[in-house]
């Protein structure tokens, strides 16, 4: 199933997002490489919990999103995530979006404050997907 890529490449970048909450804000400002790092293992866990919600809607049959933000809050329509993780990941997505965009303007103490904060979400996204397709093999 290609879900199961999307699932092992979001485990995957989630571990690289914890390892990388130790490196301080100094160390995110001074070093590029780091910088970079960070980044690079955010945007691949966001993404990746969009290719999933995408891949839910479709095989669940729920109305195409037309938006990142929406992929989301479609998920939250048919209730297979709250209403409050719907709307951090919603955050989420608009932040895939800055980071895709406007990767040179970001503003470092907001990104620091993701990267310490914001793990919590995409946990709980990926667990519940884990118990979707927990469900679907039994």
């Amino acid at each position: 199933m290609r879900i199961l890529s999307h699932l092992r490449e979001l485990s995957e970048s989630l571990e690289d997002w914890r390892r990388y909450q130790s490196i301080s804000i100094e160390e995110l400002r001074m070093d590029r490489d780091k910088r970079n790092m960070v980044l690079h293992s955010m945007f691949i866990s966001i993404q990746s919990a969009i290719d999933i919600a995408t891949y839910i809607i479709a095989e669940k049959g729920l109305r195409k999103p037309s938006t990142y933000r929406e992929t989301f809050e479609i998920l939250e329509e048919g209730q297979i995530i709250s209403e409050d993780l719907a709307n951090d990941l919603s955050d989420m997505a608009g932040f895939r979006n800055v980071l895709v965009h406007i990767y040179w303007e970001l503003d470092l103490d907001m990104i620091y404050g993701i990267l310490r904060n914001d793990l919590r979400v995409l946990i709980a996204f990926k667990k519940i997907v884990k118990e979707l397709l927990d469900g679907v093999e039994s």
